[in-house]
C-alpha cells in the first residue's frame, strides 16, 4: 500500500468547510474506491496482457489466448517439412548376421545350402562404456657429457601439469555448466556416475574460467560488428549477483549475441560497454528511455503494446484500445502480406494506414482528457493513468511505433532479444544466483559465443573444444 498520497485516520481533518463529518467520509469513500479500483487491475494483470513473466501466474494461469492469428495451415508439420528420425548409417560398426538353417514356415526344411536372397537389415544405436583414456607422455632425461648435467627432451604443448584434464574434456565440463545449465554438485555428480572419476567443483570453474579468458577477442570482435550492423535487438533484465539486483544487457542480430552484467540498467550502463554508443542503425527495444539517447534510429517492441492494449480493453473496457489493437494487427497483416508478394511501398498506403492510427489516438484521448491539476505546479512529470501513459506514448514515439510499416527490413516485435535473454533466465532459476560479479560477467562472455555460434549453425560443442584449445569461433557477418 506504500505510495499512497492518503491514509485512513481515525478522526476527521479539522477545518472542512460544511459538514466536516460529511465531507471526511467522502473524502475516505473516494480514496477506498480509488485503491480497490488499483487492487483490482493488480489482481488482473498476467502474463498475458502486461510485461509480467509467465512464471509469476501461479498455479491461475490465464487460458491460453496467444497474440498471433490464426492461419489456414493445419497444426504440426508443413508440407516439405524436412523433419527429423534416426537414419540408418551407412557404416555400422559391428554387424552381426544371423543365419537361417531351417524354414520357419513350418515345414522344417535344411536352407544351410540355399541361396541368399537379400539381407533384411536392423540397426541398434549405443553408447560405448563411458571411461576416460589416459595418455602417458614420457620424456628421456640424460647426461649432457659436456656438462654432466641432467637434460631432457620437452612435452609436447599444453601438457603443463604431472596429471590434467584434456581440452575436450574441460570443454565437455564447459558444455555442461554454460551450454546445458546444470548447477556443479550436479557435474561433479555426473562424472563420478559415468566415468567413475572424481572431479571438485573448482576444477569446473578453472574450466569456466579458461574459457572466459580464450573468447576476449571474440567479444571484441562481436561488439564491432554489432555497431555496423543495420539493425540491433536490445534489451535488459534483473539479474541477482552477490544477493544484490543487478542488470543483464542484451544486444543481437540473427547471426550475432552479445551479453554484458552491470549494476545498472539505464544510459550508465550502455555508456560502460560502449557496444551501441556508436551505433547508427536502427534499434530494436521496448522503450526504455536510455535508448533514445542513442544517436540511431529506433523501432518499438508492439509485442508489449499489444499486452498493454489488451489490459486496457478487457479490463478497464476502453474502446480505443481494442481498436489500436486491432489496427497494429492489421498493419502487420498488411505488411506480411505484402512482404510475400515482393511488392513495394506503396505511398498512399502508408499515409492511409498513418491517419487511421492518429485518428484512433485522437479517440484515445477523448477517452482519457489529460488536465492539469489544480494550484501551483509540482516538479517532475505529472501523475497519469495506465492510458494516458501509453496514449503519450504512442504520441511521441508514433514513427518508432510504425517503425515495421516503414521498412519491411524491421520486425513488428523484439521477440529476437527477448528469445536471447530467455535461457539467462532459466539459470537463474536452476541455480540462483550468482556468487560473485566476475563469476556472471563469465557465464556472460561464454552464453555470447555459444547463442552465436548456434545462430551461425555450427556445432556448439567443437566451437568450445576449439576455444579451450586457443583457437575460439570469430564471426564475420552481424546478419
Amino acid at each position: 500500500m506504500d505510495g499512497w498520497p492518503l491514509h485512513l485516520s481515525p478522526t476527521p481533518p479539522p477545518g472542512l468547510p460544511g459538514c466536516p463529518r460529511c465531507e471526511w467520509l467522502t473524502a475516505q469513500l473516494i480514496l477506498l474506491q480509488q485503491r480497490v479500483s488499483d487492487l483490482e487491475q493488480r489482481l488482473a494483470a498476467n502474463s498475458r496482457n502486461s510485461h509480467k513473466p509467465p512464471s509469476s501466474d501461479g498455479y491461475s494461469k490465464p487460458e491460453p489466448k496467444s497474440l498471433r492469428e490464426k492461419s489456414n495451415r493445419p497444426s504440426g508439420g508443413q508440407t516439405g517439412h524436412p523433419g527429423q528420425t534416426l537414419a540408418k548409417s551407412d557404416h555400422p560398426d559391428h554387424t552381426f548376421v544371423h543365419r537361417l538353417r531351417r524354414c520357419p514356415c513350418g515345414c522344417g526344411a535344411f536352407l544351410r545350402r540355399r541361396p541368399v536372397v537379400r539381407h533384411d537389415t536392423r540397426q541398434v544405436f549405443d553408447l560405448p562404456q563411458q571411461k576416460l583414456i589416459v595418455t602417458e607422455y614420457k620424456i628421456e632425461v640424460k647426461i649432457c657429457p659436456t656438462t654432466g648435467r641432467e637434460v631432457s627432451a620437452s612435452f609436447p604443448e599444453g601438457v603443463d601439469a604431472p596429471t590434467q584434464y584434456s581440452p575436450r574434456f574441460n570443454a565437455l565440463l564447459v558444455y555442461w555448466r554454460v551450454q546445458q545449465l546444470i548447477p556443479l554438485d550436479r557435474i561433479t555428480q555426473m562424472v563420478a556416475d559415468l566415468f567413475n572419476a572424481p572431479l571438485s567443483e573448482a576444477t569446473v570453474q578453472n574450466a569456466v574460467a579458461a574459457a572466459f579468458r580464450a573468447l576476449e577477442g571474440f567479444e571484441t570482435r562481436t561488439a564491432d560488428l554489432l555497431a555496423e550492423a543495420s539493425i540491433v535487438h536490445a534489451d535488459e533484465t534483473g539479474l541477482r549477483v552477490a544477493g544484490k539486483l543487478h542488470w543483464l544487457h542484451v544486444a543481437g542480430t540473427k547471426l550475432l549475441t552479445w551479453y554484458g552484467v552491470s549494476r545498472k540498467r539505464g544510459i550508465e550502463a550502455i555508456q560502460q560497454f560502449a557496444v551501441l554508443t556508436g551505433f547508427t542503425g536502427r534499434l530494436i527495444h521496448d522503450c526504455l528511455a536510455a535508448y533514445f539517447q542513442l544517436n540511431c534510429r529506433h523501432g518499438l517492441c508492439n509485442a508489449h503494446i499489444l499486452r498493454e492494449l489488451v489490459f486496457l480493453s478487457e479490463v478497464q473496457g476502453q474502446a480505443w484500445a481494442k481498436s489500436m489493437f486491432l489496427l497494429l494487427r492489421r498493419m502487420h497483416r498488411a505488411v506480411q502480406s505484402q512482404k510475400d508478394r515482393d511488392g513495394p511501398h506503396v505511398a498512399v498506403q502508408l499515409a492511409a494506414w498513418t491517419a487511421k492510427f492518429q485518428t484512433v489516438l485522437r479517440q484515445g484521448f477523448a477517452e482519457n482528457p489529460i488536465h492539469s491539476p489544480p494550484g501551483p505546479k509540482r516538479r517532475g512529470r505529472p501523475k497519469h493513468t495506465k492510458a494516458q501513459n501509453l496514449l503519450l506514448r504512442l504520441q511521441e514515439h508514433e514513427t518508432a511505433v510504425l517503425a515495421f510499416l516503414h521498412d519491411f527490413r524491421v520486425p513488428f516485435t523484439n521477440n529476437q532479444a527477448e528469445q536471447d535473454l530467455r535461457m539467462m533466465k532459466v539459470q537463474q532459476k536452476i541455480s540462483g544466483t550468482f556468487r560473485t560479479f566476475h563469476g556472471a560477467q563469465m557465464f556472460a562472455r561464454i552464453r555470447s559465443y555459444l547463442s552465436t555460434a548456434r545462430k551461425n549453425n555450427r556445432n556448439v560443442f567443437q566451437d568450445i573444444v576449439a576455444a579451450v584449445s586457443g583457437h575460439p569461433f570469430i564471426p564475420t557477418f552481424a546478419e
